[in-house]
């Protein structure tokens, strides 16, 4: 079966010697997903093409050899990269799961120790998605390199090529809609001023963002059940300690439903900043406002009200303000 997002657009039975055939329109080249049984290949193909392609549809890594256009070939070739990373992620996965299901009581050990092996590969997959990208710029083959980017970490490359896309592959449904989700992203990208909001205090007094202007402010998100925001605080909290009489701050938004909870873990962890919750976790306006999909999550604001960093963690943050704050 052959599929165009999500509709079948053919269908096709082997023959006897294993082999099928499709004839499909498309006037501008196009993204195809092949389904052969649990597997799916993913083609690019235009009007005029006409492919060869091979593959043994039980191989685990999804292997498959294409000829008879260069942009099907490229997209092979930046395939063959992702299931590369792809498969060393699967094999982490593994051993983590084996390892959570061995020890249970284990669990932040087992994250601490692995999620460098995890971050490791996922930056080494996103150089050579760059990389590829950048050779392949005139191209859909470029842009889904770049579309499996984290918009997150990757913001500015994203942003700058979403702006390079304009006017391009007008008919194209994913390139659209990745340039909408960019332009999306614009009001919250480094450079851009912080949306000012007011929430509700511990105490119960409400606090607004625009109170702690003229310092730069640490807009943290996170959650007394979110594991990685727990591991993340003693850095916070080393942090605050070293640069909050150089004029920095910390404004935890806690995406808790649960005040008690909420509170005990301000107290357990230390957390001697100002906060502020609604409450109403993944519902929170705050959490909207500024398109946060996960935690922990933050956003790095300057004297003057201007986003400055995002996502900042570890190291990275430390770096950042032993650079600013002299």
């Amino acid at each position: 079966m052959i599929y165009k997002g999500d509709l079948l657009v053919d269908s096709a039975v082997l023959s006897d010697k294993g082999e099928f055939r499709f004839q499909i329109p498309s006037p501008d080249p196009d993204f195809f997903y092949l389904v052969a049984d649990a597997k799916n290949y993913l083609l690019l193909a235009q009007d005029g093409d006409e492919l060869k392609f091979k593959a043994d549809y039980t191989s685990s890594i999804g292997e498959y050899s294409i000829e008879g256009s260069e942009d099907a070939e490229n997209l092979k070739e930046f395939n063959t990269i992702n299931n590369k990373y792809g498969k060393v992620f699967g094999d982490l996965k593994t051993q983590y799961d084996q390892m959570i299901t061995a020890h249970p009581e284990q669990k932040d050990a087992v994250s601490q120790k692995l999620t460098p092996l995890f971050d490791a590969n996922m930056k080494a997959f996103a150089k050579e998605s760059l990389s590829f990208a950048a050779k392949n710029s005139d191209n859909l083959a470029g842009f889904y390199a770049m579309s499996m980017l984290d918009p997150v970490d990757y913001e500015d490359q994203l942003l700058k090529y979403a702006e390079g896309l304009k006017g391009k592959f007008s008919t194209n449904k994913p390139v659209q809609e990745f340039i909408a989700k960019m332009n999306k992203i614009k009001p919250i990208a480094k450079g851009q001023p912080a949306i000012d909001f007011q929430s509700v205090a511990p105490n119960g007094h409400l606090v607004k963002l625009s109170d702690f202007k003229g310092k730069y402010v640490l807009l943290d998100f996170w959650a007394s059940w979110c594991g990685p925001c727990r591991q993340e605080n003693p850095n916070i909290v080393k942090q605050y300690q070293a640069y909050k009489n150089k004029n920095f701050t910390i404004l935890g938004v806690s995406l808790d439903n649960d005040k008690a909870a909420w509170l005990k873990a301000i107290k357990d962890d230390q957390l001697d900043w100002n906060h502020v919750s609604d409450l109403k976790q993944w519902n929170s306006e705050i959490a909207r406002q500024y398109q946060v999909e996960g935690i922990p999550a933050s956003f790095l604001i300057d004297p003057s009200g201007i986003i400055v960093a995002k996502n900042l963690r570890g190291a990275d943050l430390e770096e950042f303000l032993k650079k600013t704050l002299k």
